[in-house]
């Protein structure tokens, strides 16, 4: 099945999370991603933006002008799908208007500084008494309460003081931060689960919760078996460079002329590798126990062999002798890759603002209900009238008066001045 007809039949298919509506008050990448899922799902998220003040953040993490269409990719990953409105929250009448949405949504996300939301009364005590229902998903640094609790967080930080960066990198150099948002898009994925086991909860009793999620919490169990070597040897886990010291061998390795990445972790596998490699001395390690026992020779073997042939020759000797082998890939090879491409896994499409675009995606694999791409990020306050008049039932007098107060921000009027329906399925732009 190619990568048009999946996404033809995605079309077809009811959205699973549809009848949710998400009130998402978040900024940066964290939080924004966490709603993302949600919105790709089927649920209606409705982005909030506090217009003319530090919000702005959202839209410079790649700076305005310099890509094409002023569209900044670094937000762009993390919006998908939504409607975006400009609510000033410092204003009284600003905070009104998100607790008449409040009121009418399932979720409510925010990752503001801790305590900001109950000091504007727009916390969880607060808007709980107006929605019982409501789950209230609260993502910060190190969480709502503790000594740490008024720390800022950003991915770089959150690698850095979770001991992450500690352990990256190799035993001779400094610790490294890993290029990808990891501590952003694996804490927004978390926070996304959380919501949909609250909803679940919700479902079967009624009452809707407060989750309260620490962004540095999350790096820290992804950091593998990292706590439990600690705990039982009172030691600090070293960096190994390309080399896993678990599962052995597993390693990225320089060739004559590019890098490979090598596994063969079975016994059949790493007997395949001695093989190709000429090293029936080495099958003294066949036992995995043995391996790990012995990995430095076993390392040292591999890179010695890889350095003297190319890369093909190494593929070819990995389909020979039955061990894995994978050419590094660039991400360009990744969008323009056939496999990718007719999964949908690279999901090309054309926005109804921006026109052709290209977002990783993950979510259409459910067989009854998948998820899907509509559109990317929005303008702020691009989607103003469709909330406000639609959802609230504002009419148009006070929603201009609104404007005139600088309670309801207006989106740039560079782009275009007619929006697309509010349903649009995102089908008629496929490219593919």
């Amino acid at each position: 099945m190619v990568f048009t007809d999946l996404v033809k039949e995605v079309f077809e298919k009811p959205k699973p999370l549809k009848g949710i509506r998400v009130l998402d008050v978040t900024r940066i990448i964290y939080g924004p991603w966490a709603a993302t899922i949600l919105a790709s799902l089927g649920a209606e998220v409705i982005h909030v933006e506090i217009p003319g003040s530090g919000d702005q953040l959202v839209r410079a993490v790649t700076p305005r002008g310099i890509f094409p269409r002023n569209l900044s990719p670094g937000m762009a990953c993390a919006n998908l799908n939504k409607y975006f409105v400009a609510i000033d929250l410092h204003k009284p009448e600003g905070r009104d208007l998100l607790k008449k949405l409040a009121a009418r949504s399932d979720v409510i996300m925010e990752n503001f500084k801790a305590e900001t939301f109950d000091r504007w009364g727009i916390g969880y005590r607060q808007l709980t008494q107006i929605n019982p229902r409501l789950i209230y998903v609260s993502m910060q640094g190190f969480g709502n309460w503790g000594p740490m609790m008024d720390r800022p967080s950003y991915d770089a930080y959150a690698q850095g003081i979770t001991g992450l960066a500690e352990i990256t990198g190799f035993r001779e150099g400094m610790a490294l931060k890993t290029q990808a948002w990891i501590g952003d898009f694996l804490s927004g994925t978390i926070a996304a689960y959380l919501t949909l086991v609250a909803i679940h909860h919700r479902d079967r009793t009624g009452k809707g919760q407060f989750i309260d999620l620490a962004q540095s919490e999350v790096l820290m169990r992804a950091m593998d078996w990292t706590w439990i070597y600690i705990g039982i040897t009172g030691k600090n886990r070293e960096r190994y460079g390309n080399r896993d010291v678990a599962i052995v061998p597993a390693c990225l390795v320089r060739c004559r002329d590019g890098f490979v990445a090598i596994a063969a972790f079975s016994e059949e596998e790493f007997e395949g590798l001695c093989r190709a490699m000429n090293r029936a001395d080495l099958l003294a390690y066949r036992d995995i126990a043995k391996r790990l026992e012995n990995q430095d020779e076993v390392y040292d073997a591999i890179e010695e062999w890889s350095s003297k042939l190319s890369v093909r020759e190494i593929l070819s000797l990995a389909e020979n002798f039955g061990f894995a082998v994978a050419e590094l890939n660039d991400p360009e090879k990744i969008h323009k890759s056939r496999h990718f491409s007719e999964r949908g896994a690279v999901w090309k499409y054309e926005d109804p603002i921006y026109g052709d675009m290209c977002h990783p995606f993950a979510l259409a694999g459910f067989e009854k209900s998948p998820g899907r791409i509509k559109w990317t990020m929005r303008p702020v306050g691009f989607d103003n009238d469709y909330v406000f008049r639609q959802i609230l039932g504002i009419s148009e007098e006070e929603l201009e008066k609104l404007y005139q107060e600088g309670v309801v921000g207006k989106w740039d009027e560079r782009f275009p001045a007619t929006a697309p329906p509010p349903d649009w399925d995102g089908k008629r732009g496929l490219l593919y």
